[in-house]
């Protein structure tokens, strides 16, 4: 059982949870995961690292609301408890000196991209960080980001925050104007990841990206998050879930990820009429 030390929304249907699990904080790396079940019954949830607070064994955890099981979580509150989560799961991003890395993060996605743009600067870097959403109300992140940045850059779709468009387009601005990048990690939906590769093969980059296939018992076993990797199927779990962005074959991962949406919805819809709110 693992207990809810503090809960907050940073935006609509974004929400943050603290969880005292020291045998995980001591022993994660970032870019890896956990898989937590909100109680026994429940399904098995992948949900990235947000932050370690390696002083008092806290591990943060940054989820939307995108199903019933993530919309079930969001009903927690500070004191109640999850019946299990374990980990650290997959393999850490590998950090080392790249000279300029550039980390870019949309939506969701800069909750994971904090840990490894966080070890990149601490490993010597100079971290260029991009990160983005919809609309202002749902960035998040802002200051943690920008703490560990040399230099931060902020997009919304919607031009209400920060420059109008996409991640990709500063970081292409960057390269057309000869900029010297090193490195690029790249966190988000995957149309934003394919985007990013897209911008950076051309420059023959070193370009990472975090997969998020559907996912079960997180340990290679199930074989459902498997993905194409340069030919190659892969597992995200334990092979990943970082991957060279530009061998990822990200319309194979697409189509993937909406096999079981009229499943997904269904069980939302019966969750929403249990709990009366439909």
């Amino acid at each position: 059982m693992s207990k809810i030390l503090e809960k907050e929304s940073l935006g609509p249907k974004i929400n943050l949870i603290k969880l005292k699990v020291p045998h995980i904080v001591r022993k994660a790396k970032p870019g890896q995961f956990v898989i937590l079940r909100i109680h026994e019954r429940g399904e098995r949830i992948p949900m990235s690292i947000a932050d370690l607070d390696l002083e008092n064994d806290i591990l943060t955890i940054i989820f939307q609301e995108v199903g019933k099981s993530t919309a079930e979580l969001a009903t927690f509150k500070p004191g109640e408890t999850l019946s299990d989560v374990i980990g650290p799961l997959g393999k850490p991003t590998p950090i080392k000196n790249y000279g300029t890395s550039v980390c870019v993060g949309g939506g969701i996605g800069i909750a994971p991209l904090h840990p490894i743009a966080k070890a990149l600067k601490g490993c010597g870097n100079k971290v260029i960080s991009i990160i983005g959403a919809r609309s202002k109300e749902l960035l998040f992140m802002e200051e943690e980001m920008r703490k560990i940045s040399d230099e931060l850059l902020i997009t919304t779709d919607d031009g209400s925050y920060g420059t109008r468009g996409l991640v990709s387009e500063p970081l292409a601005e960057m390269l057309k104007n000869k900029k010297k990048i090193d490195f690029v990690m790249a966190i988000g939906p995957v149309p934003m990841m394919k985007a990013v590769c897209y911008v950076t093969k051309p420059y023959r980059i070193k370009t990472m990206v975090s997969l998020n296939p559907i996912m079960i018992d997180g340990t290679g076993m199930c074989g459902v998050c498997r993905v194409s990797v340069g030919g190659e199927t892969k597992f995200a779990c334990v092979d990943g879930p970082d991957f060279d962005g530009h061998k990822v074959d990200f319309d194979e991962l697409s189509i993937r990820l909406k096999m079981y949406l009229k499943e997904e919805k269904i069980a939302m819809e019966r969750y929403l009429s249990l709990m009366g709110k439909q």
